[in-house]
């Protein structure tokens, strides 16, 4: 600590000061609200399928027995409440805002439910955006959770930061796809949640083959898969390869995801089970 520390982190310039190391950003979630861990769910480019598996390894949780709820964070495209069929309008008192259920019971809050016309654009500046979602987690009464699932907008802005600096995120995975740009994609994030002290427990690579209907072939349409190279050079403790599966969209476009039925995903999930049962 600097000798000339006057203790106020506020008006202080040094990044090195112990105390300033120490201040935390970190938001209380609404007094009614019960979570017990919160997964952030990432990407480092959009249209990967990051809302898609944040709502299968939702569903996943819920079959296994867990309480589970969704915010969705992609305030300007938020999708989750489609993909479950959901259609109602949130409501609220002046206590708090309440969830919208999905067909399962999950609990869910995206700006679709806050719309009245689901259709309407969100043209609103970052710091307005940002400020939303954190309101998603101080003013939102989420029920005894066992897991809170964040599918947050690409990239690494506004919102992914308001996210990790006020949240108590116990762990994110991060979605990607076979391209060759992969890699800087995953090290943007991984170096993200470095910064922030945020552990990467699983790598999702969607649209990883697909299976001739035919032949039972995996064709790899988009280029070798890299995912497990990838997660052995940065330390990912789980892969996982979701396929090229029109099913899914069938299952995402008619708001029933949760029907899907896949063991894609339980490498991933095993990480996130694991974290879940920690103290």
């Amino acid at each position: 600590m600097s000798e000339n520390c006057s203790h106020n982190c506020s008006s202080c310039s040094s990044s090195s000061c112990s105390s300033r190391k120490q201040e935390s950003f970190l938001k209380e979630p609404h007094k009614k609200s019960s979570i017990k861990k919160v997964i952030g769910v990432v990407s480092g480019k959009g249209g990967v399928g990051k809302s898609l598996t944040t709502a299968l390894l939702a569903s996943l949780a819920q079959k296994k027995g867990m309480s589970v709820g969704i915010m969705d964070a992609d305030i300007t495209g938020p999708s989750i409440p489609h993909m479950f069929g959901v259609t109602d309008r949130a409501t609220g008192s002046e206590e708090g805002i309440d969830t919208v259920l999905s067909p399962s019971g999950m609990q869910l809050m995206s700006m679709n439910l806050l719309l009245d016309d689901a259709t309407s654009p969100v043209v609103w500046r970052g710091m307005v955006i940002s400020g939303t979602v954190l309101q998603f987690w101080t003013d939102v009464i989420w029920k005894d959770l066992d897991l809170l699932f964040i599918d947050m907008p690409p990239g690494t802005g506004d919102v992914p930061l308001t996210v990790f600096q006020s949240i108590p995120i116990a762990g994110i995975v991060i979605v990607t796809t076979p391209q060759d740009l992969v890699k800087m994609v995953v090290e943007k994030a991984m170096n993200m949640a470095g910064i922030m002290n945020i552990p990467v427990l699983g790598l999702v690579e969607n649209m990883s083959y697909l299976t001739c209907p035919d032949c039972g072939k995996k064709i790899e349409v988009f280029g070798h898969s890299k995912a497990k190279a990838i997660a052995s050079e940065y330390g990912i403790p789980a892969v996982a390869r979701m396929p090229l599966d029109p099913t899914i969209s069938g299952y995402a476009d008619a708001g029933r995801i949760e029907d899907y039925e896949t063991d894609a995903l339980e490498e991933v999930f095993a990480q996130i089970e694991k974290e879940e049962r920690k103290n």
